[in-house]
């Protein structure tokens, strides 16, 4: 009798650890991933931009359909194809790098419909000030990448938000409070 419920437990604490197995690591890559944004200039023009250094982990349990995103951008890395603008953009009354280094955008709330990532609910932290920011994800791909001999799992998802509700009020009303997010992201899977 003592034997058995030994057995059992034993049978439920590896249950248990293949359960939370599951879920597997992948480390952005920051040569695929670039987030960028636009907003609009006194309804004439769209003024694009995009980070050229970002880095994190995503992990995915596909079977439980979860996983987290923690993603982190190099404020300094803003880069509107303009020299002017990038170095007025770091300044203080902009994105203000010296005091906030780094755009951090967290989640531990990823949601599927069938076997596809369709949605991330995170949160953005940009000067400081930390709000909730929804990802739709539009395109989600996991394969066997052919030169890393490895898993690699690709998205891309897109976003709006208030810059003014995260302090970021430079150039208000010319440039437009509604910024559209685009997130271009590849991760590799981790040994």
């Amino acid at each position: 009798m003592k034997l058995s419920h030994l057995m059992i437990a034993m049978l439920a604490v590896a249950g248990a650890g293949s359960a939370m197995a599951a879920a597997d690591t992948y480390n952005l890559d920051p040569t695929h991933t670039f987030p960028s944004f636009e907003a609009d200039h006194m309804g004439m023009s769209v003024w694009r931009g995009k980070f050229n250094k970002t880095k994190g982990t995503v992990t995915l349990d596909r079977a439980a359909k979860s996983g987290t995103l923690d993603l982190v951008i190099e404020a300094d890395s803003i880069d509107f194809g303009l020299d002017a603008m990038n170095t007025h953009a770091k300044k203080a009354d902009m994105f203000n790098v010296e005091k906030f280094p780094q755009i951090t955008y967290k989640s531990n709330k990823l949601k599927f419909t069938g076997d596809q990532l369709t949605q991330v609910d995170g949160e953005l932290t940009l000067l400081g000030v930390t709000k909730p920011v929804t990802l739709k994800v539009d395109k989600f791909k996991c394969i066997m990448h052919p030169r890393y001999k490895r898993e690699v799992c690709g998205a891309d998802a897109t976003a709006q938000f208030k810059r003014d509700d995260f302090g970021l009020t430079f150039g208000l009303p010319a440039f437009s409070p509604e910024v559209k997010l685009a997130i271009q992201v590849e991760a590799i899977k981790a040994d």
